[in-house]
């Protein structure tokens, strides 16, 4: 017996009755089908609804082999008549993001000639992939154009036409069709082969916003938001742009210029601090000039300035030049050199002996052990010469 589909008869159905046709246990629980249901099977890049079935938790609906199946957390008793109501706040949801999808997807097919080549509503974006580069210039006027249909509050038409009929209507689908085909159109906007659930209205969408786009293949990969979920990701990037203005002291519109100056300033200084720290090096170098092996420590050095001392040091020293940076029970990061020389047996008995690893030239060599100060300090003085 076939599963009645209420909610394509009914898309803002939140509550029905139905009676269980079969209860198994399943790979998520049970498996349950009812004679009919208003939960939507995930298909078409729209997640499976949730909800409740006699009082017992949905947490998914699939469609298998034209089944229809609720994974539930109890079973039910087959034969039985039971109340079902479907998590609408998270359905609407999903209904403003598909039915957003339709409209920016129409309006790109339209300006562009350019595919829906993919669709996934994810828990915090939306993306839709299309088959060609689209600029930002062309975004922001596709988001434009989108939140005026929104605004002009188009009906979303859902039809099942003849075969004769689906010639003759240039819709848009992502693979051959084969059986009867639901359309749903948006007068003027988008005409498309569809699955899922949608609102009533463009009104009902609220708002769209495209919040990034990125190369993709051939085309382009959209981030964008619709309804009550564009409103909130949208609040809180004010609220943090709020928030930037006042670190900064600068207005909300002018944060960007702000930061800007800030990493101007930032990248001077850091500039200026690596010639203060290739000065310190070299007079740090010059009082070991000619002492042959030396262990140096050195606090706080990133990778890049153990490697600069160590070249300083090594290019005076007249042996083994070996710098370590870190702290007891955090690690030390190294850098072991010799001019003209080689040092992979010493780094390989370095890593053996202190837990570390690491490697790179004959001559020089960086890395990072697990060892604490006195224990490099034993190494070296016990080391081959």
């Amino acid at each position: 017996m076939a599963t009645e589909k209420l909610y394509y008869e009914d898309s803002h159905l939140r509550r029905f009755a139905a009676r269980v046709l079969s209860c198994r246990p399943g790979g998520h629980g049970w498996d349950v089908e009812l004679d009919r249901t208003a939960f939507y099977p995930e298909g078409g890049g729209q997640p499976g609804d949730t909800g409740t079935l006699g009082g017992v938790r949905v947490t998914d609906t699939h469609e298998r082999e034209g089944r229809i199946v609720h994974w539930c957390e109890a079973p039910l008793p087959e034969g039985a008549e039971v109340a079902g109501e479907i998590d609408w706040e998270r359905r609407f949801d999903l209904m403003q993001q598909h039915s957003g999808e339709h409209i920016v997807s129409g309006l790109v097919h339209a300006a562009f000639g350019w595919d829906n080549v993919g669709f996934h509503m994810g828990a915090d974006m939306v993306t839709i992939d299309f088959s060609g580069p689209i600029t930002e210039e062309q975004l922001r006027e596709i988001e434009r154009k989108a939140n005026e249909k929104v605004w002009e509050n188009l009906p979303y038409v859902v039809t099942w036409p003849s075969e004769e009929e689906l010639g003759s209507i240039p819709y848009r689908s992502k693979k051959e069709l084969t059986g009867p085909v639901r359309i749903v159109t948006v007068p003027g906007v988008d005409i498309c082969a569809c699955c899922g659930t949608h609102v009533s209205s463009t009104g009902e969408v609220g708002l769209i916003k495209i919040f990034s786009s990125q190369k993709f293949h051939e085309g382009v990969r959209l981030e964008l938001l619709c309804g009550r979920r564009a409103y909130e990701h949208a609040s809180a990037l004010i609220e943090q742009n709020h928030e930037n203005s006042g670190l900064l002291s600068a207005r909300p519109l002018e944060t960007a210029a702000s930061v800007r100056r800030l990493l101007d300033e930032h990248a001077a200084l850091k500039q200026r601090a690596a010639q203060l720290e290739t000065e310190s090096f070299r007079a740090r170098a010059e009082k070991l000039a000619g002492a042959g092996d030396c262990l140096v420590f050195e606090p706080g050095l990133d990778p890049d300035g153990v490697r600069r001392l160590a070249d300083a040091v090594l290019s005076v020293c007249g042996g083994v030049a070996a710098v370590f940076s870190g702290a007891d029970g955090e690690g030390y990061r190294y850098a072991v050199g010799r001019a003209g020389g080689d040092v992979r047996t010493l780094v390989k008995e370095l890593n053996a002996a202190l837990s570390g690893r690491g490697g790179g030239k004959p001559f020089f060599a960086q890395g990072s052990v697990q060892a604490s100060r006195a224990q490099i300090e034993t190494f070296w003085k016990g080391r081959r010469a």
